[in-house]
This record gives C-alpha cells, sequence and structure tokens, in this order.
C-alpha cells in the first residue's frame, strides 16, 4: 500500500482545498475532542436502535476484534455535525475526530503523513475514515491507500446518483467510498432583476431564456443595458463549461490541453469583462458577496444547494439581503460542484462500523431523509429525494418557497463524470487565479497564460506545458 501512494503523492503537491463553501477554514485545531456516543439530534430525531451492523461493531470491540477508537480525518466540522445528529455510535466505540483546515494544503498534507504511516501505526492511531473531494478524490482513489468498500459490506448503490460512485471508483471500477450529498448546481437568479430585464421571473420561462450560452451571452447585454451586471464574479460559470470537458487536462503522453470548453469560458469572460458584463472579483471576493444585498446588481449566480443554503450569508442578511427574492433553474449546461465523499482508507482496524457508517449515510431512508428537511442538503438517495420533489408542501424560503429538490432532480441525470485527473484543482484554480490578473490590468493576456505555465511546471514538473 505504502509504495504505490507514496508514487501517486510524489507527483502531487498539496492544495488548498475548497471547504464546503470554497475555503471557509475549519477551527484552527489538529484534532477535535473525541466523543464517545453521538448526542441527540436537535432537529430531528438520531437513530435509536443501533443497525445490525453496529451491533456487529458492539459484539467485535467487546471481543477485541475491531478496534476500540474510530479516527475520521476531515477539514471542517460540517459532516461532524451531521454524524454526531444522526448516527448511533456502537457501545465501547470512541470517535476522534482529526479536523485540520484545508488552507494551504494543510489538510491533504496531515491525511498524507497518516495514510503513509498507517501500517506502522498503532490501532488507536490509524484513520478509519477519512473525507475527500471532488477536485481531489482520484488521488486517493487511484491508489492503495484505500480499499474495496464492497468487501467490507457496502454493496447497496441502487438510490445513490451515479457520478458519484464513478468518482469513488478506480480504474478498475473499484468502489472506494460514497458520498453522502450529491450536488448539481444550478444557476441562481434574483427574480426582481430577472423580471425587470426578461419580463418575467418564473423558472421554467427563466430557464427557456438562458439554456444555452448563446441566450446567456446575449441576455448579459440587455442586463448590462438597464445597468445590472450578470454574473459577479469573472470566474461564475467557470464549473459549467469545465464539468463538460471532452478530454482531460493533462493527454497520456503528459502533455497540457485547453479543452474546447476552457477556451470557450476564456472568449467569454474576455466579452464579458470587455463589455462590463461582470467582475473581475474572484469566486469568494467581498466584492463579489456584496453583490448578494439587495441593493446588489447582479442577476445571476452559480451554485448547488449548500452554495445558497450556506453561503450566500449577504443574500439571507435580516436587514440588508434579499432573502425570498431568488429561484433556482438549471441554467446552460449541467454541472456539479463540490461534495464530500466518505473514504475507506486500507489498514483501518474498525471495517465494520466504517461499512455501517457509508451504508446510514446513503440507504437510510430517515437519516438521508434528515439531511434534506433539517439541513438544507440534496441527498445521494434518490427515493428520498423524490419523496421530497413530489411533496407540494415542501419549499425552500430563501427560494421564494420553490421546491429546489425537484429541480436537482430533473437536473441529476445531465451531470457527467468524465476526464477528470489527479491534477483537477490546481489547474483549474491556477488558471483562474493567473487570468485575474489579467482582467485586473495588472498582466496583458499572453503574460498571464505564461505565468500559469510557470506555476505548473512548479507544481507538476512531469506536465508538459506549451
Amino acid at each position: 500500500m505504502k509504495k504505490r501512494f507514496t508514487a501517486v503523492i510524489s507527483v502531487l503537491t498539496a492544495a488548498a482545498v475548497l471547504s464546503a463553501c470554497g475555503g471557509g477554514a475549519a477551527p484552527a485545531t489538529t484534532a477535535a475532542p473525541a466523543t464517545t456516543a453521538a448526542p441527540a439530534a436537535t432537529e430531528a430525531p438520531a437513530a435509536t436502535e443501533a443497525p445490525a451492523a453496529a451491533e456487529k461493531t458492539e459484539a467485535a470491540v467487546a471481543e477485541n476484534t475491531e478496534g476500540k477508537v474510530f479516527n475520521i480525518y476531515a477539514w471542517n466540522e460540517e459532516f461532524k455535525g451531521f454524524f454526531e445528529k444522526y448516527y448511533k455510535v456502537p457501545d465501547g466505540v470512541t470517535v476522534n475526530w482529526v479536523i485540520t483546515p484545508s488552507d494551504n494544503g494543510a489538510y491533504q498534507q496531515k491525511l498524507d503523513e497518516a495514510l503513509l504511516n498507517q501500517e506502522n501505526a498503532s490501532d488507536d492511531d490509524k484513520v478509519d475514515m477519512f473525507l475527500a473531494e471532488a477536485d481531489y478524490i482520484l488521488k486517493y482513489v487511484n491508489s492503495d491507500a484505500t480499499q474495496d468498500i464492497t468487501a467490507l459490506g457496502v454493496t447497496d448503490f441502487s438510490n445513490t446518483y451515479k457520478y458519484t460512485v464513478q468518482a469513488a471508483s478506480d480504474d478498475a471500477g473499484v468502489v472506494k467510498g460514497v458520498s453522502f450529498q450529491c450536488c448539481p448546481s444550478s444557476l441562481i437568479y434574483r427574480r426582481s432583476i430577472a423580471e425587470d430585464v426578461l419580463g418575467t421571473s418564473d423558472p421554467a420561462e427563466v430557464q427557456a431564456k438562458l439554456d444555452s450560452w448563446e441566450k446567456f451571452n446575449a441576455v448579459a447585454k440587455d442586463a448590462k443595458a438597464k445597468g445590472y451586471y450578470m454574473t459577479a464574479s469573472f470566474a461564475e460559470p467557470y464549473r459549467a463549461f469545465s464539468n463538460n470537458c471532452s478530454i482531460p487536462w493533462v493527454d497520456a503522453d503528459n502533455k497540457l490541453q485547453f479543452d474546447p470548453q476552457i477556451e470557450a469560458w476564456m472568449d467569454q469572460t474576455d466579452e464579458f469583462i470587455k463589455n462590463d458584463c461582470t467582475l473581475t472579483a474572484g469566486i469568494w471576493d467581498e466584492e463579489k458577496n456584496a453583490q448578494m444585498f439587495k441593493d446588489g446588481k447582479t442577476m445571476c449566480f452559480f451554485g448547488p444547494a449548500w452554495y445558497f443554503n450556506f453561503c450566500m450569508g449577504n443574500a439571507q442578511d435580516p436587514e440588508k439581503g434579499c432573502s425570498g427574492d431568488w429561484a433556482i433553474c438549471e441554467g446552460p449546461a449541467a454541472h456539479f460542484w463540490g461534495g464530500t465523499w466518505l473514504m475507506a482508507p486500507a489498514g483501518t482496524d474498525n471495517p465494520t462500523i466504517l461499512a455501517d457508517v457509508m451504508n446510514t449515510f446513503i440507504n437510510d431512508e430517515e437519516v438521508c431523509s434528515a439531511l434534506v428537511k433539517n439541513e438544507a442538503q440534496f441527498s445521494n438517495n434518490q427515493a428520498v429525494n423524490k419523496k421530497f420533489a413530489e411533496d407540494a408542501s415542501y419549499g425552500n424560503e430563501f427560494l421564494g418557497g420553490q421546491n429546489d429538490v425537484a429541480v436537482f432532480s430533473a437536473m441529476t441525470d445531465n451531470i457527467v463524470w468524465e476526464n477528470h485527473t489527479i491534477y483537477d484543482q490546481l489547474l483549474n484554480e491556477g488558471l483562474q487565479n493567473h487570468l485575474q490578473e489579467y482582467y485586473k490590468g495588472a498582466v496583458d493576456k499572453e503574460t498571464a497564460l505564461k505565468n500559469f505555465y510557470n506555476y505548473i511546471n512548479e507544481m507538476y514538473p512531469a506536465i508538459e506545458t506549451p
């Protein structure tokens, strides 16, 4: 295990990992206090009976055949909160959260060190489960640091979304983890601005007017004529393009290549900046976030459920915000953004509880329903989501009562997981960061791209750049 994983990480430089809100750091601690049992749920009942797998774990613990400490590595406390609300920890098991903020690649560095030492670690110190995101999940999936979860007893993927299973499967199709959430990304628009620009705020009608990039770009000019921005960041639509690439960033000969979708995004951005249809702000810059206030002048944002529920705080501000003046539709292109996968490390001494945690968060109807109803998640359980999608009484207050689960449910079949590489996070972020210097006028475009290539040469010397 160590040899192959070492080979994988030797070509990677640890990167700053986006949190659920794209970079928000967790508390600056390396280990959260251990717990011996999950506290009762505050918004929905926690599991009251240990599942059969948990009962087996309790027996195994008593017989000293499985460990008594379950170590979970994560970069923030989002999943920790869900775990403590909705998972019944078997008696005799202590859960230890090793939480390292993702700033400057700290989380991946901490995790990599632990995985490299997995064989030599004491049972109480072994990594028993760790969390990973889409932009770097392949680094772990395609290594011997992770193991086949079907051999552990996680075999029912009938209700999970296809791309979430693909993302956690290695090149041979072996599944190494599960995601507790599905993250289709939508076009999020201001109803009042859409009414002014498009003459309608109805989601179906707005979708018809923005269902292609040609239409989207044309409406951007109409919005500008009325004093509005189409987007609040030059990078806002990036993932709607990059998730639909037909070729990977790096070819079989280790040469960098630009997919036509990436080039189309660059062309669109050049025009948007030139025509003042967007801002030069980054995805998480305050200048962009200020556009979410009710006095903002931006019509469109892009993001999944976690984005508008947890990262559009300015729009939800009780005094300055505009909660209820928003709606979602698919937009010009189906895509996803983010997601958190629960990964199975090789060498865990707690395989039974590991499998039980995974099964709980994808197949337990009560738990998955609580994630939707109480936590505003779009669960990774199609049957549960279907129930909420068909519930006429269910709606999101922030979206003016719109049933976001119904919208997302209709979008998931269009999401693809293709042409991803272990380099995606740094290449996607690096391109945006270096082009931002150009868009802000600090350098010309040729220099910005040259700086991007130099950045790649530093991070990944094996990649051949122009």
